[in-house]
């Protein structure tokens, strides 16, 4: 049944006093907290486990999986999530767009000065790690070894500033990070294309993060019209778009132990592709683009809006899953017109279910119990992005019936010059 507009104004209304609640909460933090990643903070299990993967990686999921926070107990400390601060950068950019209020000014200004003081150091450009050590079936990463999805994520949003005032510096970080994509990663070269790794410091090739940089490549090229970043960036999307299955799913990565398909990691190839679409002006590859969002949209969602994990299973409900759905969703809405209404319901499933009275979102829905734990950047900052995303949408979604269908801004677009 199609959506009215009286259940649509009732669902931005409770995404705007979602919104507030989950920022008092943010702000009240210090936008810092815990992760779910982050076990080997603790002093005890750094002596123990440093560098030795599969005891760090026990360590992890133990932490992980426990309904109940045992952090403090071990010595972890609450502390700012580099990747975090970036999509808080990103939200309060947006939010300064929707409401024109100068404290978004000062906090902006904070988040940019965070992030420049917290690049890692040592690379052909800017870049930025996790802040805990990571060990993963794969390899183990120490803290704050950069990732091609930390950089990514981060220099988008200091590309959303340059667009918001022109500022010189963020775009410059930005083509910074260009380099470190296209000079310090390692590159999986194939007649169908190039696949950047995750990491300097490894040969594991992840869809979603290599389609990622393709996407900031062609970004950049959007400004700076430097062909070498266009052709790196179309070989590094035809890569991926070759490895679309024949239902129109991605697995994880090349590897055979990545074969799995997931909510989230499915949002961020499409979210990715779309981008690189957008910013390329290149659209040969949308009928791939539709075949998958068509895929995520049959598989990842029950009828009431709650978003699946994976695609014949339902828990754990994560929120991961739920905050890019909305972002996703909301992206792709001209590809799918089902997708958009689709993304209210799944904003509005998550307001009802995940958010907790103080504010904040819970990580995890199981069949049999509930992780309440706010992490602050698996889902804090992505449910701030993605309120804050929907509204500004529905903003843009009144503008347009306001002027009869209009459409809004396309890739060569710049806000009006405001004060940084």
């Amino acid at each position: 049944m199609k959506m009215q507009a009286r259940e649509r104004r009732e669902i931005i209304a409770k995404a705007e006093a979602a919104s507030e609640k989950l920022d008092a909460w943010i702000e009240g933090e210090r936008f810092s907290g815990y992760e779910p990643h982050d076990a080997m903070n603790s002093p005890i299990l750094h002596r123990l486990g440093s560098g030795n993967r599969l005891l760090g990686i026990a360590f992890l999921q133990a932490f992980r999986r426990s309904p109940v926070n045992l952090r403090s107990l071990v010595g972890i400390r609450k502390a700012c999530n580099p990747k975090g601060m970036g999509l808080f950068l990103a939200s309060y950019i947006r939010k300064y767009q929707l409401h024109r209020e100068e404290s978004y000014l000062k906090t902006i200004r904070f988040l940019i000065g965070w992030l420049k003081a917290n690049a890692t150091e040592g690379y052909s450009g800017q870049c930025w790690g996790y802040n805990f050590d990571w060990p993963n079936r794969a390899f183990y990463v120490k803290e704050g070894t950069p990732t091609i999805v930390n950089t990514v994520y981060i220099a988008s949003a200091f590309l959303d500033n340059y667009d918001r005032c022109h500022d010189l510096e963020c775009l410059a970080i930005a083509r910074s990070c260009c380099n470190f994509i296209l000079c310090d990663l390692n590159i999986l070269e194939e007649d169908t294309g190039i696949c950047f790794s995750y990491t300097p410091l490894d040969e594991r090739y992840v869809y979603n993060a290599s389609l990622l940089g393709s996407a900031l490549l062609a970004r950049v090229y959007s400004y700076t019209r430097e062909p070498e970043l266009l052709e790196a960036a179309e070989k590094a999307a035809r890569f991926i778009v070759c490895r679309q299955s024949s239902d129109g799913s991605w697995a994880y990565g090349e590897d055979r132990l990545d074969g799995w398909v997931d909510s989230f990691h499915t949002g961020f190839v499409l979210s990715s592709l779309g981008n690189f679409m957008r910013y390329s002006g290149m659209d040969e590859f949308m009928p791939c683009l539709e075949k998958g969002c068509r895929y995520y949209r049959e598989n990842f969602f029950l009828p009431d809006g709650a978003p699946k994990y994976y695609p014949h299973r339902i828990y754990p409900i994560d929120v991961h899953s739920l905050s890019q759905a909305v972002l996703t969703l909301i992206q792709l809405r001209e590809v799918d017109p089902a997708a958009h209404e689709l993304a209210y319901r799944v904003a509005l499933w998550g307001i009802n279910n995940m958010q907790d009275e103080e504010g904040f979102f819970h990580y995890q829905i199981h069949r049999f119990h509930r992780i309440r734990i706010p992490y602050i950047r698996w889902g804090q900052a992505w449910m701030q992005k993605a309120l804050t995303e929907l509204l500004l949408d529905s903003r843009q979604e009144k503008r347009i019936q306001d002027s009869q269908g209009r459409i809004g801004h396309d890739a060569t677009h710049r806000y009006s010059r405001v004060p940084c």
